[in-house]
Order: C-alpha cells, then structure tokens, then sequence
C-alpha cells in the first residue's frame, strides 16, 4: 500500500518510523488491549460460517484469524502494507495480500464483513475509502470500521504526560493523520447507504502496572518525538519511571467502534 510519503494508512503497520522489534511490541499492546473489544462487536453481528470477509491494515493478524475460525466454509483475505507480522495460521481459507488498499480494488459485492481497526484515520481520502469500502460489501453486508480518537494531551492530570501526548498527537497529524476523525463514522455510515448504523467506545489505559498499552507506543516513535524538540530523553526516562507506579493511570485515547449493513 505505497502512497504520499509522509501520510500512512494504517495505524497497525504504518506511522513514524520504528524498527521490526518495536513494531512487533505495538502490535501485540494492541491486540492485547483491544481484541476483546473488537471480537465482542463482531459477535454481536449474525456471522455465518460461510462468510468471505475482508480485514484491511490487518497487522500482525489476529482479528483475521478470529474471523477465519469463524468462517470456516468462507474466505478471509488480509490485506496490509507490510506483511512482516501477519501469519495465517493453521487456516487454509485465510489469504494474505500485502497491498496498498488506496489503491488495491475488489469487486462490488464480494464480502460479506469488512472490519478495519486504525487504519482510515491515516488515509488522506479517509471519507472516500468508506464509499469504496461500502460498495465492497454483499446485500445485508456488515462494515465494521475502529479508529482512535484523541482526548486532549493538556487534560491529563500529569503535566508530564501533557507534554508527551502533545509531541505524539502533533508528529501524527505532521503525517497526514487525523485522529478525532472517529466522531464522523456513524454518520458517513449512514451517508453512504448503510442502516442499522450503531458504536460504541472503548477508553484506552496508560499505567495501571501491566494493564498499561502506551509504553510500547510512545517508544516507538521515540526519535520522532525527541525530533520534534517537544519532549527530552530526560521526559522519556522519567516517563518509564512513572509507569512503574501502581497508582499511575491515565486515559489519552478511546477507540470508537461504528459499523452499519448494506440493505
């Protein structure tokens, strides 16, 4: 999935740069803090065992391969940038297509549930690639569409942190992101046809010990933060001493979940 160099797609496989290892520590702090929420929604939706099912900016691949156990008599491709981290399984229907989907098309009609988790707020023609998206869909298909949404890094109650989400909402928005974007799914959703839109949250967690997801986050793009002049080596080191204490707990970000049917 090649596009604009400084814009990224997918929030799974795409930001500021990071070496493999941090990639991999991301991926899994993602899927760790929020498969549950994810497979929760998707359970609540009348999957068949039949189902051809799309996941875009699958990442390191667990949403598809959930999706396959579900759809065993069905297809699942997964589709990402970058591919380094994403395995089939076990699963013989689960395909695999490093592509870039701005520019990767399907046949209208072709799936029966398309699931994307942070990747439309890095797209430059985010509300576009929701048409194209939609119109991937079967009659009575299912578009489940997650996305981060920012709180604001000066309501933390840790000035520290202030400065820290600070330098990390301003290095994503130099690269083309945008991440309060999540407020306008439901009704793009609905703008383009779907019905039976619904959403819900999901708040994120920086702290609580071993609950915490930002340290791997916040590391991985620790030389774009530090080159930004926002924040120090000095704010970094302090920042993991802060997550050793128990009663460190912030909330930066939620994810918002909204999906609609095609009629």
């Amino acid at each position: 999935m090649t596009q604009q160099p400084a814009p990224t797609h997918s929030y799974n496989t795409r930001r500021p740069s990071n070496d493999a290892a941090h990639e991999r520590d991301r991926l899994e702090s993602i899927q760790r803090s929020v498969d549950t929420f994810t497979t929760n929604i998707l359970d609540g939706l009348p999957i068949q065992t039949s189902w051809n099912c799309l996941e875009l900016g699958a990442g390191a691949g667990s949403i598809a391969r959930w999706l396959a156990a579900r759809c065993p008599d069905g297809r699942v491709v997964a589709v990402d940038l970058d591919t380094r981290h994403l395995n089939a399984g076990p699963a013989t229907h689960l395909e695999i297509q490093e592509a870039d989907i701005t520019h990767k098309d399907y046949a209208p009609g072709t799936f029966d549930l398309i699931h994307a988790r942070y990747l439309f707020c890095h797209l430059p023609g985010r509300d576009e690639m929701i048409a194209r998206a939609a119109g991937w869909l079967s009659p009575g298909g299912w578009l489940v569409i997650e996305e981060p949404y920012d709180l604001p890094a000066a309501t933390s109650p840790y000035p520290l942190i202030q400065r820290i989400l600070t330098a990390y909402q301003h290095i994503y928005r130099e690269n083309g992101a945008d991440m309060t974007w999540a407020r306008s799914m439901p009704a793009l959703l609905a703008r383009n046809a779907l019905t039976e839109v619904a959403y819900a949250g999901n708040l994120g967690r920086m702290g609580g010990l071993e609950k915490d997801r930002w340290r791997p986050l916040i590391h991985g793009v620790a030389p774009a933060l530090l080159a930004s002049g926002l924040i120090t080596d000095t704010d970094l080191a302090e920042f993991d001493e802060l997550l050793k204490d128990p009663a460190f707990i912030d909330i930066p970000q939620m994810t918002i979940s909204a999906w609609g049917r095609r009629p």
